[in-house]
């Protein structure tokens, strides 16, 4: 007889990098947005693309295909930028992340993840909570806090960036004096 609280669904967005599926919670999920045109920042991580304009705020977007350390590839009708809003040292933190395409919404149980195995992975396992089956295939569920909680991750969040619009409309990024 299984606990209540494993009976429980929770949502999770599932998204594609290369051949691998990889899952969210939809908690952290702000917006999922078409590519657009990026703003590239000088010195950055090589996986900082750079950053957009949603709405008048200025949001970071890194190449999640670059931060787990897979080949850079062409962007495609259906890459997207999923919008998340983290928790990095107890504050808020909003980023974009690229993904090849998103999948579908999951709704999953805690006793239908399985445990990450320790040999074989070649992912860093401290960012991957567990594993599901669907199908033929596994998706990897993420702490997607953990996964953009380093320290070059931090230093570009919107927080080190104050933005102007010029005459056009277009954004000016400078780095912010603190």
């Amino acid at each position: 007889m299984s606990s209540q609280s494993e009976d429980i669904k929770k949502s999770y967005l599932a998204f594609r990098l290369d051949e691998e599926i990889f899952a969210v919670g939809v908690a952290k999920v702000l917006e999922i947005l078409e590519m657009q045109p990026i703003t590239k920042v000088p010195k950055t991580p090589k996986y900082m693309r750079g950053v957009i304009n949603m709405r008048g705020e200025v949001i970071p977007v890194i190449d999640t295909r670059l931060k787990f350390n897979m080949l850079m590839t062409e962007d495609t009708i259906r890459t997207v930028i999923i919008v998340l809003e983290l928790q990095i040292r107890n504050k808020k933190v909003v980023l974009g992340a690229i993904a090849d395409s998103v999948k579908e919404v999951l709704e999953i149980t805690d006793n239908e993840i399985r445990e990450v195995p320790e040999i074989g992975s070649k992912y860093n396992t401290e960012f991957i909570t567990g594993m599901v089956k669907s199908g033929e295939y596994f998706i990897m569920i993420l702490d997607i806090d953990k996964v953009f909680s380093s320290e070059d991750v931090i230093s570009v969040s919107n927080e080190n960036f104050i933005s102007e619009e010029d005459n056009e409309g277009e954004i000016l990024l400078q780095e912010s004096e603190i």
